[in-house]
């Protein structure tokens, strides 16, 4: 009685909503249950897939702290798919890359929505507590945090909420089935709230640009109905009033036109000057510390921060104002203009495919490396595993923009950009088919001055034809920009932006695609209120500049090469019957190591269907040849009229049986040895001899019919 009691009191409280998609499939949210001293926890069940996010905001900003402290983890439990992770350690450990994806989804659709002022620690953590293996639970973990922040008093000007939209089958869907995806056209993540679109991410095969827009806006509507569904959570759980904070001095009017009086007209002369990042930066820090020399010397520290702040926002509204007022950017550039470009393929002379791209200030290095099976990437996470043969790695080093860095690896940020080059070059990869290899692509960062990740998308084109990879086009990428006026009433769409114009600007949207239409896209705005008309706008300038920035690669190299490089490994792959695999591998992999180790070559094998997939990887053509041979003579079937080179393996008084390949023997008849009479097989052959023979005849009983006589030249009198 006592347990049933306690059971339906700590229940009591469990608030749940539940919203239909509109096809009949239904979300729910639940708060009160789980994690009940967490500032906000709910759990978002979709069929079996549920989501547990919680978040956690510290009462007070650290001294100094003038930033959001935001951390997001998106983390898989494997106990949620029924399976025990791999590794010495046996448990979760660090974020996957493709976790680590996940959390920046989440993390670049609710940063924006922070008030500016609110610099306290934040940390929304998500985990997958269970899946169903076709509901995919990434476009719910935008959900699932924003409803955490909608039940908690953290300040948020949600909720807002996260989609997949994809096009299958010519008609658009919304939070598709994993097995569905595998047919989209078009796929992408997108963010919002219930009147702006916020971040957008994902790959398409060729769209145009009206299609995207319209996929843009389906997901949008599917957003309103999720975040209508959060407020009246959030109502019924009475935390609509926000916690008060003060984590900023007060303002000072007073220094504040001080600031802009001294400097703005300075600040807009150097900005207007066209000159370059590292001259432009020194000369506004003069700038910022002339006015700084001006200040009393008992002046306490929040007076300077405030001052070191206002310049900032000098820096801010100059910089907007010059390309608003006068269409001129930093450089000297129109908004249209794309920054200079050259490039050049094969300047690393081992790689299998190399490629320098520099636009501007920014360059990469990229190199391509060509792979058998075994090199492969295995792919073991709770909710995604497998293998994966294409791989693309970006680095970008601290030395790229002249700073003092410790290396430590690949950070998250590192990780996103090489993912939107990765989801852009794999459209255009051959079929497994047509291309055996695994391929990996790495990025290394040389310069950086604005759009580190779209140099990777050209360089590695470029690497990638130089390697003679049979892509299907040429893939190019930009990264657009935009200023608007505080009313909204008067806008500018920059191309090719600059480093600094992503920072001051309200808008980082990065295009990728070939001549035929976009492959990739990925989209955060700062602002609120973007049309529909500016972003078509923005894609139809962006395809401009794509175009253009192609056409500069095409310069260098227009098409795959006709063959890979010299040095460049060779693969073959044959098929064979599936029930020679066995015969193939050897009982314990005797035969095929003995034939990797005998050719020099690596062979991998796997049954597809009813055939054996046979790769044969060798650095030249010789090793290669050999495995060939070798896995020929055990898995092909014999063939009437083939001619073979056999060997005797037994003499008996009416013929010699010969083996014309790995355990097939046919009888070579005393008739059928020479065109004249043969009366005994006495001295005729030994055991051992080779001798070559064409197959007449498979009886109904599989036996084999041979002759050497066939393939003797007839002589002009036989009695002799």
């Amino acid at each position: 009685m006592q347990a049933r009691q306690n059971k339906k009191k700590m229940s009591y409280n469990a608030i749940k909503k539940v919203f239909d998609l509109g096809d009949g499939r239904t979300i729910e949210i639940e708060t009160g249950k789980l994690a009940k001293q967490a500032d906000g926890a709910v759990v978002v069940k979709m069929g079996n897939t549920m989501l547990l996010a919680t978040v956690v905001s510290s009462k007070e900003a650290k001294e100094g702290t003038d930033f959001l402290p935001l951390s997001v983890d998106y983390q898989e439990k494997y106990a949620a798919t029924g399976r025990i992770p791999g590794g010495f350690l046996r448990r979760e450990a660090r974020l996957s890359d493709y976790e680590v994806l996940i959390s920046r989804l989440v993390d670049r659709a609710l940063r924006p929505m922070f008030p500016d002022d609110y610099h306290a620690d934040v940390q929304v953590l998500i985990s997958l507590i269970s899946a169903d293996k076709d509901i995919m639970p990434d476009c719910l973990a935008g959900l699932a945090a924003s409803a955490a922040l909608s039940v908690s008093d953290i300040p948020f000007n949600g909720p807002i909420s996260e989609v997949r939209v994809a096009k299958i089958d010519g008609k658009l869907v919304i939070n598709p089935t994993l097995s569905e995806l595998e047919n989209a056209t078009l796929e992408f993540i997108v963010a919002g709230s219930e009147y702006d679109i916020g971040m957008v991410e994902g790959e398409a095969k060729e769209i145009q640009e009206e299609e995207m827009i319209e996929a843009i806006k389906f997901a949008h509507e599917a957003i309103k109905l999720q975040v209508l569904a959060q407020r009246e959570l959030a109502a019924e759980v009475g935390k609509t009033v926000k916690r008060t904070y003060k984590h900023e001095p007060d303002a000072n009017d007073e220094l504040k036109k001080e600031v802009y009086a001294v400097t703005y007209d300075k600040v807009y002369a150097v900005a207007a000057s066209a000159s370059a990042k590292e001259e432009r930066g020194t000369k506004f820090k003069e700038i910022e510390q002339q006015f700084l020399d001006t200040l009393p010397e008992d002046v306490d520290s929040v007076t300077k921060s405030l001052a070191k702040k206002y310049f900032h926002d000098v820096q801010y509204d100059a910089i907007r104002n010059l390309v608003l007022d006068e269409g001129k950017r930093l450089d000297g550039r129109t908004t249209t203009q794309i920054r200079p470009i050259w490039s050049e393929v094969g300047y690393l002379p081992s790689a299998h495919g190399s490629a320098v791209f520099t636009r501007g200030e920014t360059q990469s290095l990229t190199t391509v490396t060509l792979g058998a099976k075994d090199d492969e990437q295995m792919i073991d996470g709770a909710f995604i595993n497998g293998y994966q043969k294409f791989l693309l790695h970006y680095n970008f080093p601290g030395f790229s923009t002249g700073e003092v860095r410790p290396n430590r690896g690949a950070g998250r940020r590192e990780i996103g950009h090489g993912n939107l080059a990765m989801r852009s070059l794999k459209q255009v990869l051959p079929s497994d088919d047509e291309n055996p290899y695994t391929i990996r692509v790495v990025s290394d960062i040389l310069e950086s001055n604005g759009s580190s990740s779209m140099a990777t998308v050209c360089a590695g084109t470029l690497a990638l034809m130089d390697a003679g990879v049979k892509i299907k086009s040429p893939v190019s990428g930009i990264a657009m920009g935009l200023i608007t006026n505080e009313m909204g009433t008067k806008y500018a769409v920059l191309s090719d932006i600059l480093g600094d114009e992503d920072h001051l600007g309200d808008m980082d949207f990065k295009v990728t695609g070939t001549e035929n239409g976009i492959v990739a896209c990925q989209m955060d705005l700062k602002i609120n209120g973007l049309s529909y008309e500016v972003l078509g706008k923005a894609l139809h300038q962006a395809k401009e500049g794509r175009l253009h920035i192609l056409n500069e690669m095409k310069k260098t190299i227009d098409k795959p090469r006709e063959d890979y490089k010299p040095h460049a490994p060779r693969i073959i792959t044959i098929r064979i019957d599936k029930e020679y695999i066995g015969a193939v591998i050897g009982p314990g992999g005797k035969i095929i190591q003995e034939m990797q180790r005998e050719t020099g070559a690596t062979i991998s094998i796997e049954e597809v269907g009813n055939q054996g997939v046979v790769q044969i990887f060798a650095d030249n053509k010789e090793a290669i040849d050999k495995a060939v041979g070798r896995i020929k003579a055990i898995a092909s079937k014999p063939e009437v009229g083939e001619i073979y080179e056999g060997k005797v393996k037994s003499i008996m008084p009416f013929g010699a049986f010969v083996e014309i390949m790995p355990g097939k023997d046919g009888l070579l008849h005393i008739s059928e040895i020479d065109h004249r009479r043969i009366e005994t097989m006495d001295g005729i052959f030994e055991i051992g001899d080779e001798v070559r023979v064409k197959l007449l005849d498979i009886d109904k009983q599989g036996k084999l019919k041979l002759s050497r006589k066939v393939l003797l030249a007839k002589p002009e009198n036989p009695k002799n």
